[in-house]
């Protein structure tokens, strides 16, 4: 039998979220709710389904939930459905503060619910052409820059747009956080609209973040450095370009992934290359797939999406990180 889904909060993302899974066999789109009465009701209705009343109503009905909400409200709304053991899709952050992730989380285990968290560029076409490469990083680049819109701003940038780097970077680390080191700055909000962190792990791993919201030019772009390759990942294209290096008679990378020869180097009584790739990078829809992936671990199945204890974890890296850039830029 299908899964019967609904969606709270249909404003930007979360009418996105309604739109993919009305169009998802696998389940059955049953209802949306939104403060904001007369607006999903249309909505609703356009897509022929139930506008539920309240959120009390939706938990009656629904097996799972994507919470579209504003983030100051995830836990409110979530800690409702999971406490009657409905399945969750969390828009990121997982919560307002980690504290109230954790509360989730304790919860989610008592009644046996499944979170989920939208950290989306998990499922970027970008990040899924690489899904054959031993990835190692010993360090990353990243940079999320972003035209001020008047949306999301109940949050620090950090929490807004640097917390999608933050979970890819926890993501490929697999490894703990030894020392961050932050400075940003508030510029049009009353919290940070640009930030720089510097994360390092006790791999030895270290990751230098750069977000912003005021920045005229968009871009979402990842370096990843280690032993013997490079790879350049544009999350807003999407695209991917490797750089490798290996010994002349071998075709560095992925084998399926046909390579140039971009030059020698000499090294010893042994001659290596230079090899460039370019993976192909197939059209997917990283929210649509975000909840296939979803479905699958309400299902019992292994799934790549964040789920809760990765999300909290992403989020308390935030915390640090908006804490560092605070006590560096003290209220005047």
């Amino acid at each position: 039998m299908k899964k019967k889904v609904g969606v709270i909060g249909v404003g930007h993302l979360g009418s996105i979220h309604a739109k993919l899974w009305s169009e998802n066999h696998e389940v059955e789109l049953v209802g949306l709710y939104d403060i904001e009465h007369e607006k999903v009701s249309s909505f609703a209705s356009a897509l022929n389904i139930k506008a539920f009343e309240s959120i009390e109503a939706a938990a009656e009905v629904c097996d799972a939930v994507t919470i579209a909400t504003s983030t100051v409200h995830h836990f409110e709304v979530a800690r409702h459905f999971l406490a009657k053991g409905v399945h969750c899709l969390i828009e990121k952050p997982i919560t307002a503060t980690y504290q109230e992730a954790e509360s989730l989380i304790d919860l989610a285990k008592q009644t046996g619910a499944v979170i989920r968290v939208g950290h989306v560029e998990r499922f970027n076409p970008a990040i899924a052409a690489l899904k054959d490469y031993q990835i190692q990083p010993m360090f990353i680049e990243a940079h999320r820059l972003s035209q001020f819109r008047s949306r999301a701003t109940d949050v620090s940038v950090i929490h807004d747009l640097m917390i999608h780097d933050i979970d890819i970077v926890l993501w490929l680390a697999q490894s703990k956080v030894e020392s961050i080191d932050a400075n940003g700055v508030a510029v049009i909000t009353d919290t940070p609209d640009i930030c720089n962190a510097r994360i390092k792990f006790e791999s030895g791993l270290v990751a230098n973040l750069t977000a912003s919201r005021i920045s005229a030019n968009p871009m979402r772009k990842m370096r990843v450095f280690q032993k013997d390759a490079y790879f350049s990942i544009d999350f807003g294209k999407p695209d991917v370009e490797v750089y490798s290096i290996s010994d002349e008679n071998e075709q560095s990378g992925n084998g399926s992934v046909p390579a140039m020869n971009l030059g020698s180097i000499d090294s010893g009584t042994t001659k290596r290359a230079i090899f460039y790739s370019k993976p192909e990078v197939e059209s997917l829809n990283a929210i649509g797939e975000e909840q296939k992936e979803f479905v699958k671990a309400i299902n019992g199945g292994k799934s790549i999406g964040a789920d809760a204890e990765a999300a909290a974890e992403a989020l308390r890296v935030a915390e640090d990180i908006n804490q560092m850039v605070s006590l560096g830029n003290p209220p005047h």
